[in-house]
């Protein structure tokens, strides 16, 4: 398991990744913030199944997955998509 301070640095990048991202429904011209928003998504998902569910929540809520999924096809669904792929397997690469 990785340390407090990693895990705390971890938490603080999902943050700020949802933070800059919480309107990218409204977005969708920008395909980098849908892609970040994959990306926190990812990385939520890698740390919920890691025990850290709680903490996760408070930062990041389950994004509506059918306006993400009718996207799918779209540059900025792709960008999700991916986005989510890649944080899933950078945490896990880290952990």
């Amino acid at each position: 398991m990785p340390s407090a301070e990693l895990i705390a640095e971890l938490l603080d990048l999902l943050n700020e990744l949802a933070t800059e991202t919480a309107d990218y429904l409204d977005q969708q011209d920008d395909p980098q913030g849908w892609y970040n928003r994959g990306y926190a998504n990812g990385m939520a998902a890698a740390l919920r199944e890691r025990g850290f569910a709680d903490e996760v929540d408070r930062i990041i809520g389950s994004d509506p997955y059918d306006s993400t999924r009718d996207q799918a096809t779209l540059p900025w669904g792709r960008a999700y998509e991916h986005g989510r792929e890649l944080g899933y397997q950078d945490l896990c690469g880290v952990w």
